[in-house]
């Protein structure tokens, strides 16, 4: 049986938990109409699931009894940062959501050379990627970071083991992979529907970057987007 799923700042250490967040007491009564003794699954947003029991509902609150607290076992070992460019109409929103799922760690949105669409509504990201993390049964919700121009996000990657730069004329994965093995905290660089221009590659390999392509295939960038994140926490689960 397949239980709703919720991730919030609960704390899922106490017996009988009364949860008074007006989205969440709605969403449960009103949009899924959830009733006394209908069973759910908690997750504190920080790895931790339990599973919970409607047990009342009051004005502006709803009780649950917290029961079978387990660690969650979908997070990937690695953490991924995925620094997007900002796409046209709804295709970040997509690209936000599906690399939510293949499970990357943060998102930085990217202001390139191409970019088009400079501005992007991070509140409806933040719930989108939420939502996606509660869907594909995570146990955290990545974090959204502020906008940065292509300059600066080459300075915010500076943190992680490695970083990698998609462009067609990029090295394969097959080459690329083994080398990350040990890389704990990894970086993506997606670019806009036009790609990086040949002075942002060159300025990422000058900072060490990995230059990969995803094959033969031209794909959309949230296409790649998805598959790159997938691929990369997909190996470190190997």
């Amino acid at each position: 049986m397949k239980f709703h799923r919720f991730i919030g700042d609960f704390d899922l250490s106490r017996s009988i938990l009364r949860v008074t967040e007006p989205d969440f007491v709605q969403q449960l009564s009103t949009v899924l109409h959830l009733t006394h003794g209908e069973e759910l699954i908690l997750c504190d947003g920080k790895g931790n699931d339990a599973k919970g029991k409607i047990r009342n509902y009051g004005k502006g609150f709803v009780e649950i009894e917290i029961f079978g607290q387990k660690k969650n076992e979908a997070e990937p070992s690695c953490e991924v940062t995925l620094y997007l460019s900002i796409l046209k109409k709804d295709n970040f929103e997509f690209a936000a959501q599906k690399a939510t799922e293949a499970g990357v760690t943060h998102l930085v949105p990217v202001l390139s050379a191409r970019t088009i669409k400079l501005n992007i509504s991070e509140k409806r990201i933040a719930q989108i990627m939420k939502e996606a993390a509660e869907q594909s049964g995570r146990g955290t919700v990545p974090q959204m970071h502020e906008v940065l121009d292509f300059n600066a996000a080459l300075e915010h990657a500076a943190q992680n083991d490695t970083n990698l730069l998609f462009d067609i004329s990029g090295d394969s994965m097959h080459r690329i992979m083994p080398a990350l093995k040990d890389s704990r905290r990894i970086g993506i660089f997606i670019g806009p529907e036009g790609g990086f221009n040949s002075e942002e590659v060159a300025r990422a390999k000058e900072k060490g970057f990995e230059i990969g392509n995803l094959g033969k295939r031209i794909l959309r960038a949230e296409t790649a987007a998805t598959i790159a994140t997938f691929l990369l926490c997909q190996s470190h689960e190997e």
